[in-house]
């Protein structure tokens, strides 16, 4: 069974750092694309930052700058470097894996952890 499961979310101070990591599981051969949504209360999910197995990035303008996303395609594991934090950026993020290549299973697509929460406050 193919799993996504986010760690290091918590409390920050504003203008402090966090480092997010989404590990997926489950018989897993490769993955295209892996990326971070955020969601706020009472707000739609939105970007955060995408990164394909060859390494293009892409951000959302509001991040630009501040995040970084990385990966190590032989763990299948994706990070998300938060620097110069803002309560706007206070939110759960999802982990995100689209087009997996999956032992005896072929391919699937968007497949999603279960969130990590991200509060910015002082």
């Amino acid at each position: 069974q193919v799993q996504l499961v986010e760690s290091g979310g918590g409390l920050v101070l504003p203008g402090g750092s966090l480092r997010l990591s989404c590990a997926a599981s489950g018989s897993i051969l490769s993955i295209n694309a892996m990326g971070w949504y955020r969601q706020a209360p009472g707000k739609q999910r939105e970007l955060v930052a995408t990164i394909t197995s060859g390494g293009g990035t892409n951000y959302a303008d509001s991040v630009k700058g501040r995040f970084a996303i990385s990966r190590d395609n032989a763990k299948n594991t994706v990070y998300l470097d938060m620097n110069s934090l803002k309560p706007e950026d206070t939110a759960v993020y999802y982990c995100m894996a689209d087009q997996l290549r999956v032992l005896g299973r072929g391919y699937l697509y968007a497949y999603w952890g279960q969130g990590t929460q991200v509060t910015v406050s002082s």
